[in-house]
Parts: C-alpha cells; structure tokens; sequence
C-alpha cells in the first residue's frame, strides 16, 4: 500500500459530504454513540459502491445514461426528503438521553446506507480510483483492491465517527440554547439542498 493511497484517501474521506454532515448531525442530535452508528452506516452505504466498482458494474452505470439519470434523481429525491425532515423537525433534545434503543439505532444505520448508496458519483470514483493504484498484470489484483477497498472503508469510518463524537461534544452547549439549534437545523437542511442542487448537475 503506497502513501498516495492513503493521503489521498484521507483527503477524499475528509473532505465534507453528506455522510460528513449526517454523522455531525446525528451526534448532536443524539450523542456520540448514536454518531459513531451514523459514520458505521455511512461505511456500510460504501461498500456496494465499491463491490460496483470491482465486479465493473461501475462500467455499465457509466455507459448507461438512464441507469445513470435514475440513481441520481432517486438519490437527489432523498436529500430533498432528509432537508425537508431536518426542517419540520421541532422535537426538543434532552442531554440526558444519549442512549438510543435498537430500533433508532437500526434506523440511523438505514438513513447513513441510503445517504451513500444513492449517489451514483461514488461508484464511477471508485472506478476511477482504485485502478490507479494497481498495477497491470499484477498477481491477485483483484484481491488487492479488495484490500484497498477495505482500508478505505476503515478510513471512513474512523474519520466520520470523530466527526460524530465531536459534534457530540459540543451537545451541551448547543442544544441548551433553541435559537441556535433551530439556526443548525436550518443549517443542515440547507446544506442537504445544496447537495442535492449539486448531485442533480452531475453528469457522467
């Protein structure tokens, strides 16, 4: 495994995405074990692209324009649906209440996969991105972007999950005053719009 691989995997998993801004706003929401299950679902929204990307499936969602097209508008419908829901929610967080019950829990997981797993972008990038790290001819390539794929994934998670965590750290001093967890939710939801504005100009 080169360096580059890891820089620049760094530099790809931290640069802010929707999984970013999910695990930021589930660990304010809910605290850092409830962030910690947002960043391990987002991970988990990775791994089809990457599977997509080894078996060249990514192949046929370049080449296809329609497949293409409805991935992206399904996955644009579903940040519009999850600013849409970061708005409308006026429920009053509690500080105390850090522990979340099997059912939210398999929930946040659901929402951080559908977050990843709709984004056509991510499998055309692993397409892209992992090859270059793998020399022609080379014995067991396929394992070794297996391999690559999996410290990527390890990558992602460790990183959204600080991200997670320290959101949570900042729970006390944020969701004790309404006016600024109103103004983060505003945030947020702004935030998913864009997105969403941002994936729907996507093309091939």
């Amino acid at each position: 495994m080169s360096i580059a691989f890891l820089v620049t995997t760094l530099v790809v998993v931290a640069t802010p995405g929707t999984g970013a801004v999910y695990s930021i706003a589930t660990g304010l929401a809910r605290g850092a074990k409830a962030g910690m299950v947002a960043a391990f679902g987002c991970t988990l929204g990775v791994l089809p692209h990457m599977i997509a990307a080894i078996t060249g499936l990514a192949a046929l969602l370049n080449s296809s324009a329609v497949a293409f097209q409805t991935v992206k508008w399904v996955g644009v419908a579903y940040l519009l649906y999850l600013a849409w829901q970061t708005l409308r929610d006026k429920s009053v967080l509690d500080v105390g209440d850090i522990a979340q019950p099997p059912a939210s829990a398999l929930r946040i997981i659901a929402t951080a996969i559908l977050i990843n797993l709709l984004n056509p972008k991510l499998t055309i990038f692993f397409f892209a991105f992992l090859p270059q790290f793998v020399t022609v001819g080379t014995p067991n390539g396929t394992w070794l972007m297996v391999g690559l794929s999996a410290v990527f994934m390890a990558l992602t998670f460790v990183v959204f999950a600080l991200y997670g965590v320290f959101a949570a750290t900042m729970r006390a001093q944020v969701i004790t005053r309404p006016k600024v967890v109103a103004w983060l939710r505003r945030t947020f939801a702004a935030t998913y719009l864009l997105m969403a504005g941002r994936l729907a100009f996507e093309s091939r």
